[in-house]
């Protein structure tokens, strides 16, 4: 279909439809059909956020906004793939803000049952299975084409070292947000442990903490700094890759995680999705246990260990191109 004459218009109708669906669903909320969202939810209010999204996601879908928007980003209009990227992208992004305006999404998640690793991977694995579609895995390209196109290579030792160096500073950038939050705002941050700690609560083991700090690093780097960074660019994938994390509400975690998404979109575009899912992971783990008290000298003397050689790498493989550069 890519490439085809009709390309342009088969982008349009699919887009078309995928708005359309949504802009029902939100029509079936407001109506009363479908019940609300979450107890205590504004059902209308959300219902017209879903709607506007879906009005949102046709503009973008209209020829003369693609044509726009393809100046920006690295998009072809007439792809139907991309443009039903761009579409599901809006479609996400409204959804979420959607839930965030009119949800109470930590008491919801509260009054939820804590996660299993079954639940982890069941949330996670469509991200992977998004991402192998969206690139054309077994259609357009095999399997080995298809982790080139999604940045999953065999990394350098120094893109490993420097994977593991940016998890460190990473963690320890959340860590201030974290004490910067209970200074500024107390009541938010202990609404924000609390769920957290009751979400994550079942996998409080050696199971489930490498089930945490192996899913989200494979299946969300896989589709949002693999498959999509390189079309939608730094900044929108990193937008994308905060609306999923609702468990923090409106929060300075929410903004945090915002950061450390830009952080691994520039590691990705700089190094490879396989480095920014190792350092994923790390990050994840470094989270998942902790890291206090007399453990700190140890990783703070490990951070350096890591930074020195990698820096030293970035130097002379930057030193070698200079100079291949000036003795062609």
């Amino acid at each position: 279909m890519i490439g085809k004459p009709w390309a342009s218009h088969a982008s349009g109708i699919l887009a078309g439809l995928t708005s359309g669906a949504t802009f029902l669903f939100g029509a079936l909320i407001f109506a009363g059909v479908l019940g609300s969202p979450a107890p205590g939810a504004s059902a209308s209010g959300f219902a017209i956020g879903v709607m506007v999204t879906a009005g949102l996601a046709a503009v973008v879908a209209s020829n003369p906004v693609r044509q726009r928007v393809a100046r920006i980003l690295h998009t072809d209009p007439d792809n139907p793939v991309h443009t039903l990227a761009l579409v599901l992208a809006v479609i996400l992004l409204g959804l979420q803000l959607a839930l965030l305006a009119f949800v109470d999404v930590l008491a919801a998640d509260r009054n939820q049952a804590p996660l299993t690793v079954g639940d982890l991977f069941a949330q996670e694995l469509p991200f992977l299975i998004i991402a192998g579609a969206g690139v054309g895995l077994w259609i357009r390209r095999n399997a080995i084409q298809a982790a080139d196109r999604l940045g999953v290579v065999k990394p350098a030792w120094w893109q490993i070292t420097l994977a593991l160096a940016a998890a460190g500073v990473f963690f320890a950038f959340s860590q201030a947000v974290v004490s910067l939050s209970q200074v500024l705002t107390p009541q938010v941050a202990h609404n924000v442990d609390v769920t957290t700690q009751h979400v994550f609560s079942g996998l409080n083991n050696p199971i489930g903490i490498a089930a945490i700090a192996l899913l989200p690093a494979i299946c969300e780097e896989v589709l949002f700094r693999g498959a999509l960074q390189p079309r939608l660019g730094l900044v929108v994938t990193a937008l994308l890759f905060t609306s999923i994390h609702t468990q923090y509400s409106i929060s300075f975690d929410t903004l945090a995680v915002f950061l450390l998404a830009l952080g691994l979109g520039l590691i990705r575009k700089y190094t490879n999705t396989t480095t920014s899912a190792i350092c994923h992971g790390t990050y994840n783990l470094l989270v998942s246990v902790g890291v206090g008290g007399d453990v700190v000298a140890f990783a703070i003397a490990a951070e350096v260990a890591l930074v020195v050689p990698t820096a030293f790498a970035v130097w002379s493989l930057r030193r070698r191109r200079i100079e291949a550069i000036s003795n062609p």
